[in-house]
């Protein structure tokens, strides 16, 4: 980052309540990036609302309405290029980018997943916890890669999963561990303490 706050899109399908963290954190007038647009693929998405309430710009990209994925992401590529966007985060964000997309944006695009990565990668990460009897599993923060659920790995928090269980007590103690960790992995990539060497994060004082 050269100067000024990093100007970050986040992409989300959801209820945003990763988007509401970084909102929140963006809010510190010392915090170094600012989400200057937020781009769903659902119009119903909550986090629209919750950005529309923080004043920020709000876009509807349904991927519906394109015939191909090379369509909808190239489409999303010229929203955030009209917007000035220099960094984007997936949060909720239930689309597979191409590959194509991901390169154009390689090093400046991260995720969050529901898991301590490589482990329980796709869709329904908590539900394999579950049913694989681990004793912790968590939150990543990464790069993203082409590969699904894949990237140099930024944070991570590990989060205890208990005997009673269910998918919606181990999703929530996870979503609150995501809360933290997010925030905190933008905050470092705009301060310019992380730096991507090949498949491997480098940080810095």
């Amino acid at each position: 980052m050269k100067g000024g706050r990093l100007k970050t899109c986040v992409l989300i399908s959801g209820s945003g309540t990763n988007l509401q963290a970084l909102i929140d954190a963006c809010a510190a007038p010392d915090f170094p990036a600012e989400i200057v647009l937020v781009i769903s693929n659902r119009a119903d998405a909550g986090g629209l609302d919750r950005a529309r309430r923080a004043g920020i710009p709000t876009r509807i990209i349904p991927h519906k309405d394109y015939a191909s994925r090379e369509a909808f992401d190239a489409a999303i590529d010229a929203a955030l290029r009209a917007a000035g966007v220099e960094f984007v985060c997936l949060a909720g964000f239930m689309r597979l980018l191409t590959a194509g997309f991901v390169n154009q944006w390689r090093d400046r695009l991260i995720n969050i997943h529901p898991s301590l990565l490589p482990a329980f990668k796709g869709i329904d990460a908590v539900e394999q916890a579950l049913a694989a009897g681990v004793s912790k599993t968590g939150c990543t923060v990464h790069f993203v890669r082409p590969e699904m659920d894949a990237g140099p790995i930024l944070l991570q928090a590990e989060v205890p999963v208990e005997v009673a269980d269910t998918s919606e007590t181990l999703h929530d103690r996870i979503r609150q561990a995501e809360h933290r960790c997010y925030p905190e992995a933008l905050r470092l990539i705009s301060a310019g303490k992380v730096r991507v060497d090949g498949e491997s994060v480098m940080f810095s004082e």
